[in-house]
């Protein structure tokens, strides 16, 4: 058996049986409606990840598209990943509710995967489409679903959302273990295949919960007589909700395939975004409230930032660890996509540990503010791609040893829990009560941005028309690939030193918020 299976079997086990330790252990003090939104969110994110893993390397050496038509791809599919869960969560709120967005999405995000499983350009674009299409469904109201079973200030909520976050990376962990190794060693269309069938999974596991009356009664359509009013002679909103979804998947398909127009969309919509906040801090009555959103569009500049780096993991450098890192392990090649489960499985390690940190240090009076957190977290992520210009000197015949791979996606996870899961909360204390999922919204639409803008720092890693990377010796491709890197490191790096330079102003425009 190859090793790359051997380690899958064993990651299972590991996995399987502590999964099953916390979910015994916390059985009693939650709802079952918890447990299964888990398993479907973790599926979910077994077949999200699963493309993730496999994507860029499918395009590349199945598709034989270049490696610049292939980042634009990447990063459009990312940005609009990010983007349509506003749409799909407004549906979700004013008519469908949560239980017929979550199969909606689940439904249309299994045909993409198995339409992934055809090797066919047209096939491909729609397939992206349909995938992105059915993240805007699911991915935003499942989240939501979990909180409507714990009233407002339940001291179990916090401890809710801890698990089903762990059911995210827990599938985030597995999927490049399982997928991405079957997909590269066995068949693309296998690894993608199986990713459909993960979101199946999901799915059966959702529609059990349904038949056994797990949710009582949450999560149904906010206004039935809405639900079946005709739109037009013989369709009801809800018809046209369906008819309206596949209608977009053209529109979709352009985007994708002419993914410069998105930069432009995006482009726009950054500005409006920034524009709207400013407009809502002059608004306030006080001038704390203005200075508290200040904050706000001061870090969503440097979150945006964080993200156009820090998702480079699935483009150049899942490329990168394709062309210049030595991946043998016992004699064998360990097939690149594997490497997308580190930072998950970093994640399940280290979250505990942070939590712990930021609750010791706050005891002793020593927490730090957020800006300065974020900060921590900018200067951590640049570190990690100095980690590969430091590996160069490592390097025989190009090659890269692992363990400098392996350190990088160690730091971009440490930078990552110091900001991401601190911006978040954040953002729901600073932000007017009134208008908290608005701006929320902002917040993750930044990451769309960010997909985007990273195409052309990927771009930069391709060695230009007639000498791609993809066709050089490894010696070759590691200069080019480092320096990209390095220069990416030093500008992290500065925002990060700038932004805790500029932290004590911040801190006290956030008037005693912590």
């Amino acid at each position: 058996m190859h090793p790359v299976y051997q380690t899958m079997i064993i990651a299972w086990l590991v996995v399987g049986v502590w999964v099953g330790l916390v979910i015994f252990s916390q059985r009693k003090y939650h709802p079952r409606a918890l447990f299964l939104l888990f398993f479907a969110e973790l599926w979910e994110r077994f077949s999200y990840y699963g493309m993730r893993a496999l994507l860029f390397l499918y395009m590349t050496k199945s598709l034989a598209f270049s490696d610049n038509e292939a980042y634009g791809i990447y990063a459009a599919y990312g940005a609009m990943v990010y983007a349509t869960p506003i749409l799909g969560g407004l549906i979700a709120e004013k008519l469908f509710g949560y239980r017929k967005a979550i199969l909606w999405g689940g439904i249309l995000m299994a045909l993409g995967h198995f339409a992934m499983a055809f090797e066919q350009v047209e096939i491909f674009y729609s397939a992206l489409a349909l995938l992105i299409l059915g993240n805007g469904f699911f991915k935003p109201n499942i989240s939501s679903f979990v909180g409507k079973f714990y009233e407002q200030g339940d001291p179990r909520r916090d401890g809710a959302f801890t698990i089903f976050y762990m059911g995210i990376n827990v599938g985030a962990f597995l999927t490049p273990l399982t997928c991405g190794a079957i997909g590269e060693l066995e068949g693309w269309h296998y690894g993608f295949g199986l990713a459909g069938i993960g979101m199946v999974v999901g799915l059966l596991v959702f529609v059990w919960g349904l038949g056994a009356n797990v949710f009582e009664d949450k999560g149904l359509p906010p206004n039935v007589e809405a639900l079946k009013k005709p739109l037009v002679p013989g369709i009801t909103n809800e018809v046209a909700v369906y008819l309206g979804t596949f209608l977009a998947v053209p529109l979709v398909y352009l985007l994708i395939n002419r993914n410069e127009i998105l930069d432009g969309l995006l482009i726009v919509l950054g500005i409006a975004m920034i524009g709207t906040l400013l407009y809502i801090s002059f608004s306030q009555d006080t001038e704390a409230g203005k200075q508290r959103i200040w904050v706000i569009v001061t870090l969503l500049l440097f979150t945006s930032m964080f993200w156009t780096f820090f998702e480079l993991a699935g483009s150049a450098i899942n490329a990168f660890t394709d062309r210049n890192v030595d991946r043998t392990l016992m004699g064998n090649e360990v097939p690149a996509s594997i490497f997308q489960s580190v930072n998950p499985g970093f994640i399940i390690l280290l979250a505990p540990a942070f939590s712990w940190l930021w609750s010791f240090l706050d005891k002793v009076k020593l927490n730090p503010p957020a800006p300065v957190k974020f900060s921590i977290g900018l200067i951590l992520l640049g570190a990690g791609f100095y980690a590969f210009v430091i590996g160069e000197g490592f390097a025989q015949d190009g090659m890269v040893p692992v363990i400098f791979l392996i350190l990088a996606y160690l730091l971009h996870t440490l930078g990552e829990l110091c900001l991401s899961p601190v911006g978040l909360s954040l953002v729901t204390k600073l932000s007017p009560k009134e208008i908290v999922g608005f701006i929320m919204g902002i917040w993750f639409l930044s990451s769309s941005i960010a997909h985007q803008a990273g195409k052309f720092i990927a771009q930069m890693t391709s060695g230009g028309e007639g000498a791609e990377t993809a066709s050089m010796a490894p010696a070759e491709s590691l200069s080019i690939y480092v320096d990209v890197f390095g220069n990416v490191g030093m500008v992290a790096i500065g925002a990060g030193v700038f932004l805790l330079l500029i932290s004590p102003i911040l801190t006290r425009w956030m008037h005693g918020i912590k």
